[in-house]
């Protein structure tokens, strides 16, 4: 992909993830008390896109942008109204957008003119269908001729409104207007909106400049007066006869980069960081050549030499390892935030009233990571929309509030984010489950098992306890796919639920996948390595200490029953394993598990690499890496394998 079309993309995705966040603004107050502004800015947004479209040779999305653009007008001048429909057009439009863009990745152009029909069809239904108070009589002619059509829709609905519209006079000096005209704008934004600023000539001093600035507010004459110190008239009284408090306007916030910021191509710092990786080894050799000469040659100066060396080699490369990383972190609300527009979206859909609620939203993640757990959360919030939360017929009958409540969550543990996704809806059938999982053989009928083990039948391929198909849950495929793109990532899934309270999905990744440590283990004559990101602790145990529960071997870990594989039996590897053993504890929660192996040697900065292709579907290995001299050894893949020892006992390698 060039350059080019590379900055494009990276663009368009900002400028689109803008406006869908405005667009859930204006969802969320245009029945109360539509900030203008925010209408102005998703215009802006559009007019931007178009215009860089247009730059960079996308004649289709010019094309398209360019008619939103103008829908967005009329909504701006008061020719169409604000309502549920629009606002499901305009979201519907940004993911035709967004769709067209990433085409425009794969190098695939989209023909735009059937959708650019559809703007012009439903542009044209809404228009001509508002009205607004008549100005003639309200407001002089001569104010009236000078207003733009924008400032007379404005005043037109500050009326409408109830509220009462004021002429503040003010004189500057033409050394410093530019800052007082500034100072007086944002004074007048927060007493109501400012319609107009119109300079004036009349009556002024010597090196002066005047301005009458037209703006509405539910205050009276006598409190702006006494608050902005400005000769103020009045041309059309409040109706409230008391004055409301003023709602603080939400500030707009930004995806732009400021001054200081550069956008860098996320593959730029992948190969950064395998660089950082490859110089890791060769930290690593100078250290080992440093340790190989104090053993030959003692404490002489020039081992001295290589100590000190190494140590600021390492020393430095942290830093640098630690600098990048940070590069690469951005914050989970950018993703809550799309996840935002899905809820709102998908809701309205269904006829289904949800509350979303967000907390943890500065917590930061790997660029990388947090693209790849999109697609996962997106399922989880539409499994929530459309399985969990209840009708409101039903909520109604179960002593429940109508609205029902989403919670996106996001937490650090370690060098782990945990981010849950939770509904107050119906909970999960875990009977309905279990006869679901015993019609497609995945458990015999009769079987004793508990409930996070039924509840893990959810996870399974195809597997689903909805009869009815939605499109905004699926049809009956995604769970499984959470679950791979999760284990792709080092991450895995639990679910918790209660019945008609609610459900907990929580989904535990690493924070990144660059330079990781690991700890080295031997089983028979191989050497492995273990991510410390999924080691909880190392035990020293004996053999005779295993105890049987249901035919598999548990270990008492401080009054906890830790269920144990020998990867020595897991891998088929030759040798008899010794009385006394080492157990890795792997694993949080109610999923810890213990992996027994013969040796423990320590911590080592790795760099996973993938196994390729001839590997590809063999399971129990994340990839491979390098460690002292030039040994190629494998790093297991904890989830994976566990999961794969427990229903399987055995993987061959």
């Amino acid at each position: 992909m060039s350059s080019a079309k590379k900055e494009f993309i990276a663009e368009a995705e900002d400028l689109l993830e803008e406006s869908g966040r405005l667009i859930l603004e204006i969802q969320d107050t245009y029945q109360t008390e539509l900030n203008p502004d925010t209408i102005n800015a998703l215009f802006r947004a559009i007019h931007t896109l178009k215009g860089l479209s247009g730059l960079f040779g996308h004649k289709g999305i010019a094309d398209l942008s360019h008619n939103l653009e103008s829908m967005l007008d009329d909504l701006r001048l008061g020719k169409i109204d604000m309502s549920d429909d629009v606002i499901r057009f305009l979201f519907n439009n940004m993911d035709l957008m967004r769709s067209i863009v990433e085409g425009v990745s794969k190098g695939e152009e989209q023909d735009v003119s059937g959708h650019i029909k559809n703007i012009e069809v439903f542009r044209n239904s809404l228009t001509g269908k508002t009205k607004g108070p008549d100005l003639k009589g309200l407001i002089e002619d001569s104010l009236l001729m000078v207003l733009s059509e924008y400032e007379e829709h404005r005043l037109k609905t500050n009326v409408q409104e109830g509220k009462g519209i004021y002429l503040a006079k003010a004189i500057f000096s033409l050394v410093d207007f530019d800052k007082s005209l500034e100072e007086l704008t944002k004074l007048i934004k927060s007493k109501g909106e400012l319609i107009s600023t119109l300079p004036t000539s009349s009556n002024l001093p010597p090196d002066s400049i005047g301005f009458n600035m037209m703006f509405g507010s539910v205050q009276h004459l006598e409190k702006l007066k006494e608050e902005m110190k400005f000769d103020i008239d009045t041309l059309v009284k409040p109706k409230a006869v008391e004055s409301a408090p003023q709602q603080q306007k939400p500030q707009d916030t930004t995806l732009k980069s400021s001054t200081t910021t550069v956008r860098v191509d996320i593959e730029k710092l992948d190969r950064i960081l395998n660089t950082i990786g490859d110089l890791t080894l060769v930290k690593g050799g100078v250290k080992r050549i440093g340790e190989e000469l104090l053993e030959n040659y003692g404490h002489s100066p020039l081992v001295a030499d290589i100590y000190k060396i190494s140590q600021s080699l390492e020393k430095r490369l942290s830093a640098l390892q630690n600098q990048v990383l940070e590069i690469r972190m951005v914050p989970i609300g950018q993703i809550f935030s799309r996840l935002a527009q899905v809820i709102r979206k998908y809701s309205r859909e269904v006829g289904k009233k949800i509350e979303l609620l967000m907390f943890g939203e500065d917590t930061e993640i790997d660029k990388y990571i947090a693209e790849e757990v999109i697609d996962p959360l997106m399922h989880l919030v539409r499994n929530a929309i459309d399985h969990g939360i209840e009708t409101e017929e039903e909520r109604r009958k179960k002593g429940k509030r109508e609205t029902g409540i989403i919670i996106l969550k996001a937490s650090q543990r370690g060098n782990h984010v945990i981010i849950e996704v939770k509904d107050d809806g119906g909970g999960i059938d875990i009977q309905k489950v279990k006869e679901k999982a015993v019609q497609k053989g995945l458990l015999e009928e009769g079987a004793e098992i508990d409930e996070k083990e039924i509840i893990n039948f959810i996870f399974a391929p195809g597997f689903s306890t909805k009869e009815v198909v939605s499109e905004v849950s699926g049809r009956g495929v995604g769970m499984d796919v959470v679950k791979k793109k999760l284990a792709a990532i080092g991450g895995f899934a639990e679910i918790d639920t209660e019945r008609d309270k609610g459900t907990t999905t929580a989904l535990t990744i690493p924070i990144t996948l660059a330079i990781v440590k690991a700890l080295i283990i031997r089983i028979g004559a191989m050497r492995f390595a273990i991510p410390l990101t999924s080691i909880s602790e190392t035990v020293v145990i004996m053999r005779n200490e295993f105890q049987t529960v249901e035919g598999k071997e548990v270990y008492n870990l401080r009054g906890e029953l830790l269920p144990m594989t020998d990867l020595r039996k897991v891998f088929d590897l030759e040798g008899e394993a010794s009385e006394k053993s080492f157990a890795v504890v792997v694993g949080v929660g109610n999923r810890k598990h213990g992996l027994i192996v013969d040796e423990l040697f320590g911590q080592h900065e790795i760099v996973i690499k993938p196994l390729g292709e001839y590997f590809a579907g063999r399971r129990g290995f994340g990839g491979a890496a390098e460690i002292g001299k030039y040994e190629v050894i494998l790093v297991i893949d904890v989830d994976a394998l566990v999961e794969e020892a427990v229903i399987k006992q055995k993987v061959k390698l």
